[in-house]
């Protein structure tokens, strides 16, 4: 079993009033590089800038050591994961570029020590991505919507009129010439000198690797950083079956660019492949195309086969770093996102087990206690947890990629809903997966009650994650369109419990209705159900502050790196 540690919270909460550096200004380059505050607009900032929330939020985030077993490994693989982690660390620096339009280093060293750098670390910035992307520090404004992507005073409609190559590419940036026209310029340009050197660690590592599959997709992801083709990569990367040690990197989720969803964020994972937990996996690949064929939706909307070539594996991951660090933590990969590779090789899907079973432990166990019906809580499994989240990875290979009238991918028809709507679509049809493999008794573990009660807790985890990313925007329409039919009920001491005949219309009737616009690319119908459902009504919000007086913590956070694993 996989050794990860729980460390209790010792930082001390600091005071309400924090220093920080001036006020940011638009950036005037590729590279977003920003000069410092004078030593007065930075002494006045520190009397100005406060704490925008209580202080019991800096502490929402439980502490987890991000450990494993490499007994198994070879001092070659030791050393390549060394490299890997050093190339993550680039990753990491490259996002808080994107994200923040401030220097990483001026900005933290300008924040006095203790709870709330901390917080700024998880957040990558100066906003909460757990409340809506809200400044909890006085002197910022709202989060911009299309983070540094684009220039800070393009408004949608600028850019929609405007005719610019590489206008909806996913590894550019838009910028503005001197004559104020928009332009765009290639990560491997903006980012060159991180790019190059995260290019060569990644060099450096594929001759430590072992398995030559993994050396191939390193030197080819290597070869990517570089030209902004991931392709060839991407490809290699489904190749790979053998490899003991696994890592995702790159520009790949546009959860970041809630403008328009076009443009990739860096990132980046480092883990390890538990073998006995894969191999019970793998047979589920095999179920897609059948699945595919009875999903609850005309034959229009699944006329595209998944490809059968994916594959599913449990890993513990030992390094996050980029977009999957920032705020909540990703406990489960479905990639690559590219819909080329996905219709010809599907996609594989990777369960990162041991922050899995930290978030069940320490949060969805305990918001179990305070919101579901005692009856119903010995229905809250572990199995159902990972199953409930693994089939919903499996779920983003079934549906439909490309439009059905001519409109072009989903991705690039419904824009910045697409992330949202897809995660919908996951969600929902993952539960649909797990309902049909009961029935035909491939799936021992468990009853349809544990899925159905399990899957219900979690939707209180995830919705305290707000409504303003794709997954909380998800979280909220499932639970907004499952009080609506009647798939659980409120009782009188405020307790929730899950009516299992009308758990399963609803899974029916909201993939019918995800499915359809997503195949119709129906932006004007998509943007109403986000408006009207993707949101946080005030009787949910009155149960999430009851997990709040209970200490409950929203997500985890991470001690992680060399020296925790001991290289």
């Amino acid at each position: 079993m996989p050794k990860f540690a729980i460390k209790p919270l010792t930082v001390a909460i600091t005071a309400a009033v924090f220093a920080l550096s001036g006020c940011s200004k638009a950036p005037t380059s590729a590279n977003n590089s920003q000069g410092q505050a004078s030593g007065q607009e930075q002494q006045q900032a520190q009397q100005n800038t406060q704490l925008l929330v209580d202080e019991q939020r800096l502490s929402i985030y439980h502490p987890v050591e991000l450990n494993a077993d490499l007994s198994h490994l070879s001092n070659n693989q030791k050393q390549m994961i060394a490299k890997l982690i050093d190339a993550s660390k680039i990753m990491d620096a490259l996002f808080w570029q994107q994200a923040f339009d401030e220097k990483q280093k001026t900005f933290m060293d300008s924040l006095s020590r203790g709870e709330v750098k901390h917080f700024a670390n998880i957040n990558y910035g100066p906003w909460d991505r757990l409340n809506g992307d809200a400044a909890f520090l006085s002197g910022y404004d709202s989060k911009p919507a299309g983070a540094q992507f684009y220039p800070a005073d393009m408004t949608k409609e600028e850019f929609e009129q405007a005719d610019f190559e590489d206008k909806d590419g996913l590894y550019s940036l838009v910028r503005r010439d001197d004559n104020g026209k928009l332009y765009t310029v290639p990560y491997s340009q903006a980012y060159k000198k991180e790019l190059t050197e995260a290019s060569n660690l990644l060099l450096e590592a594929a001759k430590l690797a072992e398995d030559k599959s993994f050396a191939n997709y390193l030197n080819l992801r290597a070869e990517a950083l570089l030209n902004d083709d991931y392709l060839a990569s991407d490809m290699a990367w489904m190749d790979m079956k053998s490899n003991a040690v696994e890592l995702v990197l790159g520009p790949i989720e546009t959860y970041e660019d809630q403008l328009f969803g076009y443009r990739a964020a860096f990132e980046s994972y480092v883990l390890i492949k538990d073998k006995q937990w894969s191999d019970k996996l793998a047979k589920f690949a095999q179920f897609l195309p059948e699945l595919q064929k009875g999903l609850p939706v005309a034959d229009k909307y699944k006329a595209e086969m998944p490809g059968s070539d994916a594959d599913l594996n449990a890993y513990d991951v030992v390094y996050y770093a980029g977009h999957s660090n920032a705020g909540s933590k990703t406990i489960a990969i479905n990639l690559p996102n590219d819909e080329q590779v996905q219709l010809e090789k599907g996609t594989r899907r990777l369960q990162l087990k041991n922050a899995m079973q930290a978030k069940f432990e320490h949060i969805l166990k305990p918001i179990s206690d305070e919101l579901i019906v005692p009856e119903q809580r010995e229905h809250i499994t572990f199995d159902a947890f990972f199953a409930n989240t693994m089939f919903h990875e499996v779920a983003h290979g079934l549906g439909i990629k490309n439009t059905i009238n001519d409109k072009g991918t989903v991705r690039g028809a419904l824009k910045e809903h697409a992330s949202a709507l897809e995660e919908g679509k996951a969600d929902i049809l993952g539960l649909y997966m797990i309902q049909s493999l009961l029935e035909k008794g491939e799936i021992p573990e468990g009853t349809l009650e544990d899925y159905y009660v399990t899957f219900m807790a979690g939707i209180f985890r995830s919705v305290r994650f707000g409504a303003s990313s794709a997954h909380g925007k998800a979280n909220m329409i499932r639970f907004n369109f499952f009080a609506e039919k009647g798939a659980f009920e409120k009782t009188d001491d405020g307790m929730y419990r899950v009516n299992m005949d009308k758990m399963g219309d609803a899974v029916k009737a909201l993939s019918q209705v995800i499915l359809t616009y997503q195949g119709d690319g129906d932006y004007q119908g998509v943007s109403q159900l986000v408006e009207k459902m993707g949101v946080i009504k005030p009787e949910l919000a009155k149960d999430l502050a009851k997990l709040e007086k209970a200490n409950i913590p929203v997500d985890i956070h991470f001690e992680q790196g060399k020296e925790v694993l001991g290289l």
